[in-house]
C-alpha cells in the first residue's frame, strides 16, 4: 500500500480474485467444514477474497460457513490499511459470515479495548485467538499460558466471545489452560443493532437522524477540481 494514494496495490483486485478462486476450489474439493480468512490487515484484499469465495459457492453449487478474522498491527487500533475497527466492520457486513474475529496481533492484552468493540458492533459469532505477545530479541514470545488464559476468560466471563483460541507464539500448553480456564462461562449473547446506513473509508459514517447536512461527491465541483471546471465549461 501507499499512504499518499490509499487504493494503490501493486497488484490487481482481478488477480486476487483468481488467486482465492483457486485455493477455494482445492479447500473445497479437499472436505473442508469450513473456510477461515484470517489475519486481514487490508480490507480491499479480504474483500476480493469474500468475493471469490461466494463466486466459487455458485460454480461449485455448495456453501460452507465463513469465518473472518483481522489483526491490529500497533497501539493506533487500526488495520495496516489505516481502518479503525468499526470502519472495517462496515466494510464487510456486507457478507454472509459465520463469524468475526481479531487474531495475532499484540497479544491478548493489548486486544482488549478492540475485542469488547467490535464484540458491540458484530451482531454474529465473534472469536478471538492472540499471539502469546510479540516476540523478544531472541524470537521467541513471552507470554505465559496463565497469563494469555487468564486475560481470555476475562473477555469471556464479559461476554465478548463466542470461540476462543491463541495464534503466533502459542502450545499445546496454552491451548490446553485456555480451554480450562473458560470452560463454564456462557458464551456472548449477539447484539442487536439497529438497521442504518452504515458506510466506511478509514473511518465509519452512520446516516441516521440528527446527522449534519451530508456532502457526497465532494471533490467533484468546480472549485475542487480543474479539470472537473474544465469538462463542464466543456
Amino acid at each position: 500500500t501507499d499512504v499518499n494514494n490509499l487504493a494503490f496495490r501493486a497488484t490487481s483486485f482481478d488477480e486476487l480474485v483468481e488467486a482465492y478462486l483457486e485455493q477455494t476450489r482445492g479447500l473445497l474439493d479437499g472436505g473442508v467444514d469450513l473456510l477461515m480468512v484470517e489475519t486481514v490487515f487490508d480490507t480491499l484484499n479480504v474483500k476480493a477474497a469474500l468475493y471469490a469465495i461466494e463466486e466459487c459457492f455458485g460454480q461449485k453449487g455448495c456453501r460452507v460457513p465463513i469465518m473472518l478474522s483481522v489483526t491490529i498491527t500497533d497501539n493506533s487500533g487500526r488495520t495496516l490499511s489505516g481502518q479503525t475497527m468499526e470502519a472495517f466492520w462496515n466494510s464487510v457486513s456486507h457478507a454472509p459470515l459465520f463469524s468475526v474475529g481479531i487474531n495475532c496481533g499484540l497479544g491478548s492484552l493489548k486486544m482488549r479495548t478492540y475485542i469488547e468493540e467490535l464484540s458491540s458492533l458484530a451482531p454474529i459469532y465473534l472469536s478471538c485467538y492472540p499471539n502469546a505477545g510479540l516476540p523478544n530479541a531472541f524470537g521467541r514470545y513471552d507470554e505465559t499460558p496463565g497469563n494469555m488464559s487468564k486475560t481470555l476468560a476475562e473477555f469471556s466471563a464479559n461476554g465478548w466471545l463466542n470461540f476462543v483460541g491463541a495464534c503466533c507464539g502459542s502450545r499445546p500448553d496454552h491451548i490446553r489452560e485456555i480451554a480450562s480456564t473458560v470452560k463454564g462461562l456462557p458464551p456472548r449473547i449477539l447484539p442487536k443493532r439497529k438497521r442504518l446506513m452504515r458506510l466506511s473509508g478509514l473511518e465509519p459514517l452512520t446516516i441516521e437522524t440528527g446527522i449534519n447536512f451530508v456532502n457526497i461527491g465532494e471533490r467533484t465541483n468546480v472549485t475542487g477540481s480543474r479539470h472537473f471546471a474544465r469538462l463542464i465549461l466543456d
